[in-house]
């Protein structure tokens, strides 16, 4: 080296920095290949166990599975994080970098994220659960499955309305099969003249013979109000969720089957129009 200008001291010196260097980088690669696969197995572990506990303590797949997936992404984050700076890669810097990116697809994408935490505020809290029978958002229907982002109702009709969870989490819902019980209300309208007290008497006859009515609370009729051709009786009859639509649907039809063999009229609106005749004029 020496012709090049190169004394041989230095040369020297270069060649042991040189393999200083090459000793520094392969035991730091070798650090981040142990502290990779140990890292792994151990991440393996741990999720096994969060997934094991999950299904021993929740009944909620779909929380189950947002749980998982968030945490074998967070673990894995922190792994490859670990390699980096094993690597010498500064943590500050890529942390800085991470937090940008972060930043700006938090912006991009801030309606899924409006979504993403009501998904999480309804798994967590359990407002409702798969198969109950919900109104929401101006639908009604069975709750067919709960995500992480959206929500599918099954209709009556069988349509699937899917509904975003940022809505449904800040709005009124209407649960209709976290109580065992519900009460029907039926109105019932007789024309004036009617014998309000035989009409209730047949009316009460009718749930109290109906095994789906509940017995205590016991039904209720009583006259309501007195409408523009009509006195209007209410009906309030308690029954297990299960059996409220087809007793009230029954009832409806014996009460109108139990007035027509009783001469009992349901009235319906009617106008009367008369008729003014035309003058004519005389003849001259």
């Amino acid at each position: 080296m020496e012709q090049f200008g190169i004394s041989q001291e230095t040369t020297d010196a270069l060649y042991a920095e040189g393999i200083s260097l090459a000793v520094e980088v392969a035991l730091r690669i070798l650090g981040a290949l142990i502290f990779y696969f140990i890292g792994r197995a151990i991440v393996k572990k741990v999720l096994n166990t969060i997934a094991k506990t999950l299904e021993r303590r929740d009944d909620t797949p779909s929380l189950n599975e947002f749980l998982n997936s968030f945490s074998k992404i967070l673990l894995y984050f922190i792994l490859f994080v670990g390699v980096l700076m094993i690597l010498g890669v500064p943590g500050s810097s890529f942390l800085a970098v991470f937090g940008a990116a972060g930043l700006a697809i938090g912006l991009a994408l801030q309606g899924s994220l409006s979504n993403f935490a009501g998904g999480l505020l309804i798994l967590a809290f359990k407002p409702f659960k798969v198969g109950h029978v919900v109104v929401a958002q101006g639908h009604t229907g069975i709750v067919n499955r709960v995500q992480v982002l959206y929500t599918h109702l099954m209709t009556f009709d069988n349509q699937e309305v899917i509904i975003p969870n940022g809505n449904l989490a800040n709005s009124d819902i209407i649960n209709m099969s976290t109580q065992e019980t519900r009460r029907a209300e039926l109105k019932v309208g007789v024309a004036y003249g009617t014998n309000i007290k035989q009409a209730k008497e047949i009316i009460l006859n009718i749930f109290e013979n109906d095994p789906r009515a509940l017995k205590d609370p016991a039904p209720f009729v009583a006259l309501n109000n007195f409408g523009d051709s009509s006195l209007d009786i209410v009906v309030r009859v308690w029954a297990k969720s299960a059996d409220m639509w087809p007793m009230y649907f029954a009832g409806m039809e014996a009460i109108n089957t139990e007035f027509e063999k009783n001469g009992i009229e349901i009235p319906f609106p009617q106008r009367v129009v008369h008729q003014i005749p035309q003058k004519t004029d005389s003849p001259s």
